[in-house]
């Protein structure tokens, strides 16, 4: 099996590929590096079981290298959803246009399969709480959630006019070892330079679903064994929710911070675009035979022991 990953280098991305080398299937990872690491795939590059191109989507010159692939895993994208709002442009290209330029590449060189990471910033503000895949109306109220939905558009576009067949990944909050932004990077990072206070955005009660990053993968491989249609669409979350005051809690205990004072900046949305109350029903894929193994708070207290440990190990500390 030969499989390009874009993105690969990045933080879902260097898990899947870690995944996908223990299969034993030939792996081309495609990553321009401006969010992603080399050193999360640096050893499988040095041991011959992954090549690397350092490129950009928006260029050329990588489109000839995918020839022969089973599968593309395009993973690659602006996944900034605060700063979308900022500056809406990276998002439109890095996004859409990119994810327009690997759709053509893989008509040109006849690629069958496609597996793309899509969010659950799909659905916007929804009303039906765990909200499945069938929800209507998919009203995004963030760029970035507009951008995904737009390139889910594109690919079933793409499936039912060349042949092709996808998965669409709508996934929650995705936490652990390698995460380079989120929730649980921003407090750590706040923490470390006052442990004192810590600012939280909004009110603290935001709600939302967390996993693993390594249970994520496991779910979007068993999917794109058993799921065969056209245009295969599965969220991937845990089946509970965890408020942003909790995760501070729990972030607090792991780095032994006893004292710390909360000072949140007020109103329901941390920011603009911000969905307050996000869970996804799971019963789809669970009708497939999967489930996940933990929940929100197990989640979110396994991701922050990994990523302290992960700094630790790179000489950083906290406290």
């Amino acid at each position: 099996m030969f499989d390009v990953v874009t993105g690969g280098a990045g933080f879902i991305g260097s898990h899947l590929v870690d995944t996908l080398v223990a299969q034993g299937n030939e792996v081309l990872v495609i990553d321009s590096l401006c969010a992603g690491r080399r050193k999360t795939i640096e050893r499988h590059i040095k041991s011959c079981n992954v090549r690397f191109l350092q490129e950009d989507l928006l260029g050329n010159g990588w489109q000839d290298r995918i020839a022969g692939a089973d599968r593309v895993f395009h993973l690659a994208a602006d996944p900034d959803v605060r700063q979308s709002a900022v500056n809406p442009d990276p998002t439109m290209q890095n996004n859409i246009i990119a994810t327009y330029r690997v759709l053509e590449a893989m008509r040109l060189n006849h690629i069958p399969e496609l597996v793309f990471t899509s969010t659950s910033t799909v659905y916007g503000d929804a009303i039906v709480i765990p909200t499945p895949e069938s929800y209507t109306p998919l009203e995004p109220i963030s760029v970035y959630g507009a951008s995904k939905l737009a390139c889910e558009s594109l690919i079933s576009a793409y499936c039912h006019s060349f042949s092709m067949k996808a998965w669409n990944f709508r996934f929650a909050n995705i936490i652990g070892e390698r995460s380079g932004h989120g929730v649980l990077t921003d407090f750590i990072r706040k923490l470390q330079q006052n442990p004192a206070e810590l600012e939280i955005l909004g009110d603290g009660k935001q709600s939302k679903s967390y996993l693993e990053v390594r249970e994520c993968i496991a779910a979007m491989l068993f999917a794109v064994g058993k799921a065969r249609g056209t245009v295969n669409t599965f969220n991937i979350g845990s089946e509970d929710w965890i408020d942003v005051k909790s995760i501070a809690k729990i972030v607090c205990e792991e780095m032994e911070l006893r004292n710390t004072k909360f000072r949140f900046t007020g109103g329901e949305r941390g920011w603009v675009g911000d969905v307050p109350k996000m869970q996804l029903s799971v019963d789809k894929i669970k009708a497939l035979r999967w489930k996940p193994q933990t929940g929100s708070a197990e989640s979110v207290r396994a991701a922050v022991r990994a990523m302290l440990a992960e700094q630790q190990a790179s000489g950083l500390t906290h406290g």
